[in-house]
């Protein structure tokens, strides 16, 4: 029998198609849909905290009781902490968190790598450009611009977004493929939060991330630790220059940062079908355990 999952807000207010979850995923017998009049038949209902914080507690289902049993509460978050606000308040209302960490009860990173099950040849795109970045988000107080203007008074880095160059539409990952390395900058440091920057703009465009963000050792769990530079692998932004100058000259050591795709392919995460679909798949794996997140806010935070 199929699983109903309810969007109790679509992401930010953007209606959407929904998924076939059996075609795009081969996840079978899954219903989603945003119609509330299915709330009392629903499994899971999702909520997306950007849209909790919009709408307020008082925009939450009312019923009596407010919610049918068994039915799972599912709290939906991508960004990080710093850019969560709201959490204080929505202790032991939720059974499951789903986020970009690991430990959530429906975990959907950003991106991953998988085995293909035959290895595609890779071809290293050429390049003709050192260092690139794009940052829509500007803002002086963020560890990536200090860092960023630190590391520009030792070698050139090509900006695009808000303050930069602009992108041709739809262009980005065609546009960083010409360069060597791109600056894989997370907006706030945290568990686990590494986004698209890294996924998306560096590995799919094959250029080598040199990231900031949680410590090495965090990233080294989901890739390997050949495959990007860390900042913090450098005690200055100068070292870190001179390092990229050095690779820059030095082929066979700037093509070893690409030895992991012989035995690997990206898979980058798309926004919102791929989580609507886990939500679902992960309901029918789970049987009759229902369980409280207790306080979300310490969780999240931690």
């Amino acid at each position: 029998e199929a699983v109903t999952v309810l969007l109790w807000w679509e992401p930010f207010g953007r209606p959407r198609r929904l998924p076939d979850c059996r075609r795009r995923y081969n996840i079978s017998g899954c219903r989603l849909s945003a119609d509330r009049s299915l709330f009392g038949e629903a499994q899971a209902v999702l909520f997306h905290h950007r849209d909790l914080v919009r709408h307020g507690a008082e925009g939450l289902p009312r019923g009596s009781p407010p919610r049918p049993p068994r039915q799972r509460w599912v709290w939906m978050n991508f960004e990080s902490p710093s850019h969560s606000p709201g959490l204080t308040g929505l202790a032991g209302l939720f059974n499951w968190t789903m986020s970009y960490r690991r430990d959530s009860d429906v975990f959907v990173p950003y991106g991953y790598l998988y085995v293909p099950p035959a290895p595609r040849p890779f071809v290293l795109p050429r390049k003709t450009r050192l260092v690139a970045w794009v940052i829509s988000n500007w803002n002086e107080e963020h560890a990536r611009v200090r860092y960023y203007r630190l590391l520009k008074e030792h070698l050139p880095i090509d900006v695009y977004g808000t303050r930069g160059l602009a992108l041709a539409e739809g262009g980005l990952v065609e546009t960083v493929s010409a360069y060597k390395f791109y600056l894989a900058f997370e907006n706030s440091q945290h568990t686990d939060y590494i986004t698209e920057k890294l996924w998306r703009n560096a590995f799919s465009a094959s250029a080598v991330p040199v990231v900031l963000g949680p410590r090495r050792a965090n990233y080294e769990r989901f890739i390997p630790p050949d495959s990007f530079i860390h900042v913090d692998d450098f005690p200055s932004p100068r070292l870190l220059a001179t390092y990229l100058k050095f690779l820059d000259k030095n082929k066979p050591s700037y093509r070893r940062y690409f030895a992991w795709r012989k035995k690997y392919e990206v898979h980058v995460t798309s926004f919102w079908d791929e989580h609507f679909c886990k939500v679902c798949e992960a309901v029918r794996a789970a049987g009759n355990q229902i369980k409280t997140v207790r306080n979300l806010a310490s969780w999240f935070e931690s």
